[in-house]
Order: structure tokens, then C-alpha cells, then sequence
């Protein structure tokens, strides 16, 4: 991997230039890198893991308080966003299967600095996401129990991911794919349940049919700019798709299977949110979705499988959302992981955090995102002086300015690709370095939803802060090794 440090010695490439996850190939061992053991199905099933949370299970009422039937417009706008970016990463993790993934890929083509605020912003959201996933899992445990004390519930939820991290990438690859697969198979159990209830009835039960997009002020009850106004909101709930691309480093066949998962992922992501979202919005007046309070009794799914006929359905829903949530703390976990792994291979993190143990797992890379997600997690109970909100705020800047700089290193990557076609083999996006520009005039149009949404205004002010604080880290550590 390149060192994101002018002054650092270049490192051993390969023909396209790039330094891969040093000795991928290997076995576990002392000494060893990461171990390229992820099979082209769970690289899918990570991705689909990371990015359906617990919000599609249990309805997502504020964006369709902003806009109402109009939210079905801003997921499909959201959707067509994120598969640009996932189609894009894809192809460039695919020229470059390294560790580090996209920040790895930003200090190669646009600047070292690039780079590390590319690692370390990703690495912070990711932290904080997993705190809300395991303060969600830590809940629906006390549904069942509630005697449980609530910091005892995230702290197992945490050890209980924690281990499934550190076994080695093997077991987690394995463990991700079976809790996704319960999660797309209750999505799809779901899918035709709540079509069976919209399109034909029971036989007791009349079709709703899809009168409910009309009604109660028709399909556009706050205007079309409420359309925008949601995306603020919306295009949050596709985020976490980029762990395919750092999976890309310990992927068995990297060049296949990044390539065809991020194009996988793109479409079953969008098919998922978008025939969910409209099929609950046939079923539940919007008005009455937008003003739940996100309980598991308030589910859509309680409602769909309860009318088919499903037995303790409040139950069920509960473990489905568990491992949701879980899942997605998992996946999450393994690619902030490996973002401060990198970081510290690089020696822009401790250099500790590089080490790997006999099995080739970043055991203190684990380690210590673990212990920011606990307190994450804690934080967000507790809400301690309001420091969550700020966490939360920096996390939403940090996806969006992420994205926008994997677009950006992808207009870079074209340009050199275009100049030095010997060196690449794969695949290339046709116009990709137009849908980019597109892509991102379309993050940057989210973003100005600031003027309009206090959170994301907040989230401006905080993550732009936030964001030069991590600048002036990087330039301290350029120049100690400068000097060193």
C-alpha cells in the first residue's frame, strides 16, 4: 500500500502500481498479512449486512414525516446515487484490491491527505453507527428481559461481535453470511406477505390496494421540495456499502468478486428499500408511520405477518431486528478495523494497531474500535451533555465528504487509466468519469439540505471543525516524519 506521507520510502509495488496487503496470499501466522479467505458470496452478504440496519424493519418514520408518500421519489433518487458510487468503488477496488480500500486508492490519485481524512473519517462514522446498532441490539435484548441493566446488554452485545471479529476473518465472513441471509429472507418473507395483503386480500380481508399514496393530502402532501428535504435523511440508510471495497484486501478472488458484489449489492439494495418502502406505504397511512415511535409493536412487519397470520409475530420481528442490528454492528466493526489497521501499517495511527495475530486478524485494530463502539454505544444511551448529537453530526458529514472523495479519486483513477491503459486489465465503467460528476453533484445537493434541516446544519458546522482538527493531525505527522 502506498504511504499516504510525501516523505515516506515508496513501497514495493505491483504493475498497476499499487501496493497490495503485504503477503495476502499466505497463510495465518506470525509475521504473516491478512489472509484472502472471503469468498465471492459472503463479500455480498458483508456489503447487504453493513447497509440494512434496523431502520427498514421498523419503519422509517422520519423520512416519510418530511415528505410522505414522496419518500418512495427520494429513495429512488438515493438508490440511483449510491449504486453510481458502489459501481464506481467497485471498479477501482478491483484495479486495486489493497488494504486501506478507497482511503489507500485517495492518497494514491489525489494527495496523501486525502488519504488519511479519507481512513479516519470513515473510521469514526463507522465507530459511531455501530454505538446506535448496539444500543438497538442492547434493547431488543431487554424486550425479552428487561431486569437486564441496559450498559450490561451493550457490553455483552459488544464482546459477542467482538469475538466474532477476532476468531479470524474466516469465521466473521462466515457468521456475516448466515445473518444476512436471515435478514434477506425475512425482508423477502416480508416483500410477499405485505404484496399478498396489497394486491389480493385475505379471505376476510379486502386488497388495500395503493390508495394510501393518495390519501391524506395526496402524494406529495408537503410539496416537491420535500422530496430534497428527505434525502437528508434518506441517503444515510444506503451508507455502508463501502465495506465490500475494503474487504477487497482479503477476498479470495479480488478482480471477480468486487466487481460483480458491488454491482450485486447495488441492485438487491435498491430492490429491498424501494419495494419495502412503497409496499409499507400501500399498507399504513404515512401520517401514522411518521408519527410511530420506532417500537417493535409499531413494526410494519408486526402488522403484515400478525394479518397473515404468523404466530407471536411481535416476537419474531424482534429477533429479526436483533440480528439486523447485529449484523450491521458486525460488518461495520470488520471495516473500521481494517481502515485502522492500515492507518497504523502506515504509521498515521499507532503503530500497535497494525500488528496481526497468528491467524492473520488485526486483533488490536479490533480491539480498539471495540472499545470506541462501547463507548459510543454508552454515550448514546445516556446522552452525556448532549456529546452523542455531536458524534451523530460528524458522523453524517463524514459519509457524505467520503463519498465525495471516493468520487473524486475515481475521476483521478480514469485520468491516469486513460493515460497508462497497459497497466490495467479489469473492467471500466463506460463514462464512468461522467456518472461520477453526476454522483457527485447529487451528494453535494444532499448536503445543501443544510440550509433547510437544523441536523444537517449541525452536522456542516460540527463535521467541517472536525474535519480540519484532522487536517492539523496530519500535517503534525507528515512533518515528525519529516524530522524523523
Amino acid at each position: 500500500m502506498a504511504s499516504p506521507s510525501d516523505s515516506a520510502p515508496p513501497a514495493p509495488a505491483t504493475a498497476d502500481g499499487a501496493r497490495p496487503a503485504p503477503d495476502t496470499d499466505s497463510g495465518p501466522g506470525p509475521g504473516k498479512g491478512l489472509v484472502r479467505s472471503l469468498t465471492h458470496r459472503q463479500t455480498t452478504m458483508i456489503g447487504l449486512g453493513s447497509a440494512l440496519g434496523t431502520g427498514l424493519f421498523l419503519g422509517s418514520g422520519s423520512a416519510m414525516s418530511v415528505a410522505g408518500p414522496a419518500v418512495i421519489v427520494s429513495y429512488v433518487i438515493g438508490a440511483v446515487l449510491v449504486a453510481i458510487i458502489a459501481v464506481l468503488l467497485g471498479e477501482m477496488s478491483a484495479a486495486h484490491p489493497v488494504q486501506g480500500s478507497f482511503g489507500t486508492i485517495a492518497g494514491r490519485y489525489l494527495s496523501p491527505w486525502a488519504g488519511f481524512l479519507s481512513s479516519w473519517l470513515y473510521w469514526f462514522s463507522a465507530v459511531v453507527v455501530i454505538g446506535t446498532e448496539v444500543v438497538a441490539s442492547a434493547l431488543y435484548i431487554r424486550w425479552w428481559w428487561p431486569a437486564v441493566p441496559m450498559s450490561v446488554a451493550i457490553l455483552a452485545v459488544a464482546a459477542i461481535v467482538l469475538a466474532v471479529n477476532v476468531i479470524s476473518v474466516k469465521s466473521f465472513g462466515t457468521t456475516e453470511f448466515w445473518l444476512s441471509t436471515i435478514k434477506v429472507t425475512a425482508l423477502c418473507a416480508f416483500i410477499l406477505c405485505a404484496a399478498l395483503l396489497v394486491l389480493f386480500g385475505l379471505p376476510d380481508t379486502e386488497a388495500t390496494g395503493f390508495a394510501h399514496l393518495t390519501d391524506d393530502g395526496g402524494f406529495l402532501p408537503h410539496g416537491l421540495s420535500s422530496i430534497w428535504l428527505a434525502m437528508s435523511v434518506v441517503m444515510f440508510a444506503y451508507a455502508g456499502f463501502e465495506v465490500v471495497a475494503i474487504a477487497s484486501a482479503e477476498a479470495a478472488d479480488p478482480q471477480r468478486t468486487i466487481r460483480t458484489a458491488m454491482r450485486q449489492l447495488a441492485w438487491r439494495l435498491s430492490f429491498f428499500y424501494l419495494l419495502s418502502i412503497t409496499l409499507v406505504l400501500a399498507l399504513i397511512p404515512w401520517r401514522r408511520m411518521a408519527d410511530g415511535d420506532g417500537s417493535v409493536e409499531a413494526s410494519p412487519f408486526v402488522r403484515v405477518f400478525s394479518e397473515i397470520g404468523v404466530p407471536a409475530a411481535a416476537t419474531l420481528t424482534n429477533a429479526v431486528v436483533l440480528i439486523a442490528a447485529m449484523s450491521a454492528a458486525n460488518a461495520h466493526l470488520y471495516g473500521a478495523s481494517r481502515l485502522l489497521h492500515s492507518l497504523g501499517d502506515d504509521g498515521l495511527a499507532p503503530k500497535a494497531l497494525a500488528r496481526l495475530n497468528r491467524r492473520g486478524v488485526p486483533a488490536v485494530a479490533i480491539a480498539a474500535s471495540t472499545l470506541g463502539i462501547a463507548a459510543a454505544a454508552l454515550l448514546a444511551f445516556y446522552d452525556v451533555s448532549g456529546l452523542f448529537g455531536v458524534m451523530m453530526s460528524i458522523a453524517i458529514f463524514a459519509v457524505m465528504l467520503v463519498w465525495l472523495l471516493i468520487l473524486a479519486s475515481y475521476i483521478a483513477f480514469r485520468r491516469h487509466r486513460a493515460a497508462h491503459p497497459e497497466e490495467f486489465t479489469g473492467f471500466s465503467v463506460r463514462g464512468g468519469d461522467k456518472l461520477a460528476v453526476v454522483a457527485g453533484l447529487g451528494v453535494l445537493a444532499v448536503a445543501a439540505t443544510a440550509v433547510k434541516v437544523p441536523d444537517m446544519r449541525q452536522a456542516a458546522v460540527i463535521g467541517i471543525a472536525f474535519t480540519l482538527a484532522l487536517l492539523a493531525c496530519y500535517a503534525l505527522t507528515a512533518r515528525r516524519r519529516r524530522l524523523s
